[in-house]
């Protein structure tokens, strides 16, 4: 046995301990080894953090930073995953601009005398398929014209007749998409007598115009609104053809000529139809660009 080993009380050496920390050799507490935590020792992901961040720390031997959690997603903010614009490409604008228009038209009839056989007048147009697609007249709303005064103009520029109003017949109400706008139209129709004038295809928007037997309209018109419109205006045409004096009557007063507020309002609005949209104004605008150069001690400019 060495100078260095002693003995315990039954005579089996003992090794030497670690140097003491104090004056007197006091020995000092030994090291002892942290366990990490591990899927194999039954402890989950979760234990093992929880056990590092609480664990007091050891000489010499710092606990582990645990990892920082990640910040919460703000609702709408795109994801590393979503699709963004090619380079060089702008988004396209999912904004289609609604127009509201206001149009009259007529159901122009030759024969209500009884003289002739009872026919009407209808304009074709030309589609982009090359099909003639055949309808009544009709036309937009000008500034200071009733719903009459417009039929009445209409008719005359599209089929070059000239006509009195008997009575109107009816409203259609539809929708279409043109040149990125959203229009929904609505037209008034009304019943008119011919008084004078040829079939002509002056006007640049029709292509044909023909004189058609009322009998043969449901099968002419291509759209079904105006074909129910047509059949729902038999009634008043009957009525009208039999009795003359009233007949007479109505084709001798004179169309009402004192537009509503109705009116003026869908000629207004007919008027700028075309006009490009007004740019929007993004949020903050002009206000909170000077809100925020003035709270910046520049004393923006008044």
């Amino acid at each position: 046995m060495t100078s260095a080993e002693s003995a315990d009380s039954s005579g089996r050496p003992q090794r030497p301990g670690p140097v003491g920390d104090s004056a007197g050799g006091t020995p000092s507490r030994p090291r002892r080894r942290r366990r990490r935590g591990g899927r194999g020792r039954g402890r989950g992901q979760l234990s093992a953090v929880t056990e590092q961040q609480t664990a007091p720390e050891t000489d010499g031997a710092p606990s582990e930073p645990a990892p920082a959690a990640k910040p919460a997603r703000k609702q709408g903010t795109p994801t590393s995953k979503a699709k963004r614009p090619a380079p060089g490409r702008a988004r396209p604008d999912p904004r289609i601009r609604t127009v509201r228009e206001t149009s009259a038209g007529g159901l122009v009839v030759a024969g209500l005398d009884g003289d002739d056989e009872l026919r009407a007048a209808l304009i074709g147009r030309i589609d982009r398929r090359g099909r003639t697609l055949w309808s009544l007249p009709k036309g937009h709303i000008e500034e200071g014209e009733t719903a009459e005064l417009t039929a009445i103009r209409e008719v005359a520029e599209e089929t070059g007749l000239t006509g009195s109003v008997l009575a109107p017949i009816g409203k259609i109400d539809y929708w279409f998409a043109v040149e990125g706008r959203r229009v929904h139209k609505t037209v008034h129709h009304f019943l008119l007598s011919w008084q004078s004038g040829d079939l002509s295809t002056e006007d640049y928007e029709v292509s044909e115009v023909a004189w058609v037997p009322l009998a043969e309209l449901a099968t002419r018109l291509t759209y079904s609104d105006e074909r129910k419109l047509v059949a729902a205006a038999r009634t008043v045409i009957d009525d009208l053809s039999s009795d003359p004096d009233e007949l007479a009557a109505r084709v001798a007063a004179a169309p009402r000529s004192e537009p509503s507020a109705y009116e003026r309002a869908a000629a207004e609005r007919n008027a700028v139809r075309n006009d490009p949209p007004k740019p929007r104004r993004r949020r903050g605008g002009r206000r909170a660009r000077g809100r925020r150069a003035g709270g910046s001690g520049g004393g923006g400019q008044t």
